[in-house]
């Protein structure tokens, strides 16, 4: 019986468990993040301290700092190479240096899972209003299960070596109403990401949570459709995957019953 599970609490935020080990990706777990909101799902209700944080890149709906600091226990943090400056003058010496420098290929070990970092086609850069780089990246998370979650990206040739997965977290949409200029992966991007990768699970992720706050009633269908289209065309390009479009706080246990 897998011990793999996840659940997703909106935008990038996925508490993952596998082998004993619990990982927590990119957490947003906030109703409120400079100018958007929470616009969907409850706030997350953490079960307990992960073992392990994953940060995909640097932008604060991925890389929030007032989120990590509202992480209970004292957890490993694996940050982009380059990052770990960042990581000590925005959350102190002390979180500093349980933080862990990675780029594609490098792996880490925490109990029975191993962490490899992965390539991402995406802006590394904090913002437009700092000078912080480091590049962006995605997880492999190997335990029981091989998992990807994908951070940020837009499509890549190296893809196709990422798999076979048991499952992938992939992105499918965004708080804005572009999304491919700028690295990101639509839900019909997102279906080809999957048949690159050749997961037998996957959950689409990073859509219907935030948005700009004023605009709550422009372009809603970008809140529920991009998920439900993501499985839709998954269904035709992937059709050995199956695919489980969560709500907010939802769970899927991999095995038998799942």
């Amino acid at each position: 019986m897998s011990t793999t599970s996840v659940t997703w609490w909106g935008h990038s935020t996925v508490w993952l468990a596998d082998s004993g080990v619990t990982l927590l990706t990119d957490p947003v777990l906030t109703d409120r993040l400079a100018h958007l909101r929470r616009m969907a799902g409850p706030s997350p209700r953490l079960p307990g301290a992960p073992d392990v944080i994953l940060l995909s890149h640097l932008h604060a709906d991925h890389f929030h700092v007032g989120s990590l600091k509202a992480v209970p226990g004292s957890p490993l943090l694996i940050v982009p190479r380059g990052a770990a400056a960042f990581t000590a003058r925005a959350l102190g010496r002390e979180v500093a240096r349980r933080c862990v420098e990675v780029g594609p290929g490098d792996e880490v070990e925490v109990g029975a899972v191993r962490v490899r970092a992965v390539p991402a086609a995406h802006d590394g850069g904090r913002g437009p209003w700092s000078r912080q780089r480091a590049a962006a990246i995605g997880f492999v998370v190997e335990g029981e299960s091989r998992t990807w979650y994908a951070g940020d990206t837009g499509l890549f040739d190296e893809m196709h070596d990422l798999g076979p997965l048991d499952l992938a977290l992939i992105p499918v949409g965004g708080w804005g109403p572009t999304l491919a200029a700028h690295g990101h992966l639509d839900p019909v991007d997102g279906a080809e990401a999957l048949r690159r990768v050749k997961a037998s699970w996957a959950v689409p992720v990073h859509y219907g949570t935030l948005w700009p706050i004023g605009m709550g009633r422009v372009r809603q269908h970008m809140f529920a459709e991009p998920g439900s289209r993501f499985a839709e065309l998954a269904a035709r390009t992937s059709p050995e995957t199956r695919v489980r479009v969560l709500a907010h706080g939802g769970t899927l246990a991999l095995g038998p019953a799942a």
